[in-house]
């Protein structure tokens, strides 16, 4: 009977190994890509969103009507209109499109 140990040490079992570490690799990276994409993309929107915003205020508009159009939150707005700088990643969480 084969132990383990001596299953572990045949050149099938080494060939099957190698081959499932490469899937698993090269499936890790695609899936982190797809990942990091839609951060990308999610991430261009609120940045889209702000600069609207801005837009928005030096028109006249409302604060509240500027969140309503956009989807933000009103407190969002208010820090743009105070001219804070809003940096875009610190809102990701909070935004899924």
């Amino acid at each position: 009977m084969f132990s383990l140990d001596d299953i572990r040490e045949t050149r099938l079992y080494r060939e099957l190994y190698e081959e499932a570490e490469v899937k698993c690799k090269a499936e890790g990276k695609a899936e982190g890509k797809a990942e990091g994409k839609a951060e990308g993309e999610l991430l261009g929107k609120v940045k889209g969103k702000l600069e609207s915003a801005q837009g928005f205020l030096a028109l006249g508009l409302g604060v509240e009507q500027i969140a309503q159009a956009l989807g933000i939150e009103v407190a969002v707005v208010e820090r743009v209109a105070a001219g804070e700088v809003v940096a875009p990643e610190s809102l990701l969480e909070n935004y899924e499109s």
